[in-house]
């Protein structure tokens, strides 16, 4: 196969993060975005001793697995890969994929320690339409002088912006938010921020909403009104004005104005401004209650969250024992959700977590929930873990998706505690962390997944790791 060449095949698999495997007359091609069971055209890219990678060109016969159910922007809009399967293939692919991925450490595992890791399966959402309770859109057009839109970057593209008005991962009210935010802002004849020449105003639009108690939180992101040169006081009335004007099945709590400076296409907030109401929403899991603010670190489906730190919780108690009378570091806390259902039983629980916010977030909600028995420490895990006066009976990891920070990673295994409870967002950083833990002494015991993301690429992985 050469560079350039058109082929055509049928996808025979499909590997994380939805990475086909293409079966061609002349071998097999690596393809992202191809479905099991599609015939595609594919144009080469790299080729070598038979196999190579290509980019897909068109889809030629659709799969038997996929159904009529995709929203206007699917194919073309970067957040959803799966949309089109129906919901049971969804689930079984990612579950293959995670075993495919882990299958050398499961057999490395099984091969040191005599015994074959339990596999409890793949756990579905049990919401999989209009589940997320945090969206970041953003500001632009998907044409050169194309109108303003609001929503998400279309697939491969760093600059075209899709309008989400058809997102079926959210809910009715996020679609009628962005289609006010569209208008009201296209109405004022209001720019975008362009990041080739930093020029403009509206960069992103932050909306937080509570599944169980459907608080709302709407939060503009912009450049300075002097940066983009011009005052605006009242463009931003006015828009506070659109926005409680309109008729929600949830509840406004606040609109937050976040104000970004910054040449970075990150949300760094240089200055937060209530524009009205609160600057938190409050939502239950598994019975307990929490405060989130904008930047807060709360699983973004909170439906699947309680299956999965139901699991987190079976899992810490097949450690030993379990937590009771023990010391648990919930490593990476976040808002302190894994600590507080650990609370319960552990002696202590000791959580870090480097945003300040989301660490004085958890210290409310464990006040609020009356639990004594967590501490939050705000820091880096690989400073703090040396600074820890406690020593652990039990370690949660719940990483960002980077994984640990290859420093940090032997401080935590010198701990030489019996059991880790390891969560992952990105089972390619849990693959690579593995290959030091199994050194360190530790077997995989249990694994399984969560499909906390139906119909995007990714998936949650949770691994019961123990000490030989």
């Amino acid at each position: 196969m050469k560079r350039g060449q058109l082929v055509t095949g049928r996808a025979i698999r499909c590997d994380y993060p939805c990475k086909a495997r293409v079966e061609c007359e002349e071998g097999i091609v690596s393809v992202k975005n191809a479905l099991p069971g599609q015939k595609v055209s594919v144009r080469i890219g790299r080729s070598r001793n038979g196999s190579a990678e290509g980019t897909l060109v068109e889809v030629l016969e659709r799969s038997e697995l996929e159904t009529n159910e995709i929203c206007a922007h699917f194919g073309e809009c970067g957040g959803c890969a799966y949309l089109s399967l129906r919901d049971e293939e969804e689930a079984r692919i990612k579950g293959e994929q995670i075993l495919r991925l882990l299958s050398s450490r499961i057999s490395e595992s099984t091969r040191l320690f005599g015994e074959e890791p339990v596999w409890d399966g793949i756990k579905d959402s049990p919401v999989k339409y209009g589940y997320r309770n945090k969206m970041e859109f953003s500001f632009g057009n998907d044409r050169i002088d194309g109108p303003l839109n609001v929503g998400l970057h279309k697939r491969g593209a760093f600059h075209d912006v899709l309008d989400a008005c058809d997102c079926r991962i959210v809910d009715e009210d996020y679609r009628k938010l962005i289609s006010a935010t569209r208008d009201y802002f296209r109405k004022e004849n209001t720019p975008f921020y362009r990041k080739k020449d930093h020029t403009g105003y509206l960069r992103n639009l932050l909306v937080r909403k509570a599944a169980h108690t459907g608080e709302m939180l709407v939060c503009p992101v912009t450049a300075s009104g002097a940066a983009a040169g011009f005052d605006d006081t009242a463009l931003l009335e006015g828009y506070c004005e659109e926005l409680k004007s309109l008729s929600l099945d949830g509840s406004l709590k606040g609109i937050i104005h976040i104000i970004c400076d910054s040449l970075s296409d990150a949300v760094i907030p240089d200055r937060c401004e209530i524009l009205y109401g609160t600057d938190h929403i409050n939502e239950t899991l598994l019975d307990l209650n929490f405060r989130i603010g904008p930047f807060s670190f709360f699983q973004t489906n909170t439906y699947s969250a309680e299956v999965l730190y139901s699991l987190v919780r079976d899992y810490v108690s097949m450690c030993g024992e379990g937590a009771d009378g023990k010391t648990v570091f919930d490593l990476y806390s976040g808002t302190g959700t894994i600590a507080q259902i650990a609370a319960r039983n552990a002696s202590k629980v000791v959580g870090v977590e480097i945003v300040e916010e989301a660490v004085a977030a958890a210290r409310k909600n464990a006040s609020e929930n009356g639990i004594a028995n967590c501490e939050f420490i705000c820091g880096d895990v690989l400073k703090v873990i040396d600074e820890i006066e406690d020593k652990p009976d039990i370690i949660i990891l719940d990483p960002p998706r980077d994984g640990i920070h290859p420093k940090a990673l032997p401080k935590i295994l010198d701990h030489g505690v019996d059991h880790i409870v390891y969560i992952s967002c990105k089972p390619t950083s849990l693959e690579r962390d593995l290959g030091p833990v199994m050194d360190a002494g530790y077997r995989i015991k249990r694994l399984a997944c969560v499909n906390q993301f139906p119909w995007t690429k990714e998936v949650e992985t949770i691994c019961l790791l123990g000490r030989n």
